[in-house]
């Protein structure tokens, strides 16, 4: 059938190695959050969030917290659904057809119930938004160990000038390839890896203060001036 439906736990800290899948996937955690990454960028899934993996996308997936992942598999040309990954919002109906989906035997009938909810789900997950929990990731290596560093130290403050050095280019020279390979300049893009890493900590239950001070911000009010504007909400209501 064009579609089929599956649960499965993992601990914290679990890790699935690099793979792809010939279908095209919709991965969600009822609990816990996932960190989605490929050569072209990272994905954040937090609950009441969902990614969608295009067909044959080679990806790891790394689980921050005890996981209970359920997983949407939809068969490639079903309907013109995203042909890139993205991170989309899970709706209370959504949600409810994806537990539903997981009782549904993969060898369900055509014209069944079991189909029907098959075919509703689907068109629920055509009108999904897409959400910014996307970080783009760089193929040059040079400009991809600046950007691990980074996200291992995301208080690091160093300038534009410091990055370039040890890349062993100009400022103007990694300003202009930076953003020629991620679509973000340096600023925007270590911006957004520190609100996506902030995500990751407050599902964990961290204190907000605790969260801006360790990315990078002066304090728990910038923090949440920023964490709204690009989220649309402040931090203590993200999980909600």
């Amino acid at each position: 059938m064009p579609m089929a439906a599956m649960a499965v736990d993992y601990a914290h800290n679990e890790f699935i190695a690099s793979h792809s899948h010939r279908r095209a996937q919709l991965l969600y955690a009822i609990e816990g959050v996932m960190i989605i990454a490929s050569a072209s960028g990272r994905w954040v899934v937090p609950p009441t969030r969902g990614v969608w993996i295009a067909a044959g996308l080679e990806h790891t997936v790394r689980m921050s917290g005890n996981v209970k992942m359920r997983t949407v598999f939809v068969e490639p040309g079903s309907e013109p659904l995203p042909d890139k990954s993205c991170v989309v919002e899970i709706t209370p109906l959504m949600r409810e057809l994806i537990l539903a989906a997981i009782e549904i035997r993969p060898d369900y009938a055509a014209d069944s119930r079991d189909a029907r909810l098959m075919r509703l789900l689907l068109d629920e997950l055509i009108a999904l938004p897409v959400l910014p929990l996307y970080l783009p990731w760089p193929r040059n290596a040079r400009l991809a160990r600046v950007c691990e560093r980074l996200m291992e130290t995301p208080c690091n403050d160093a300038t534009i000038e410091h990055w370039a050095s040890e890349a062993g280019l100009s400022a103007k020279t990694f300003q202009r390839r930076f953003s020629m390979e991620t679509g973000l300049t340096f600023g925007r893009w270590r911006q957004q890896g520190r609100l996506l890493q902030a995500l990751e900590a407050l599902a964990r239950g961290e204190k907000i203060v605790n969260v801006a001070l360790d990315h990078g911000y002066a304090s728990q009010s910038a923090f949440a001036a920023m964490f709204k504007r690009h989220f649309g909400v402040p931090p203590s209501s993200f999980y909600r």
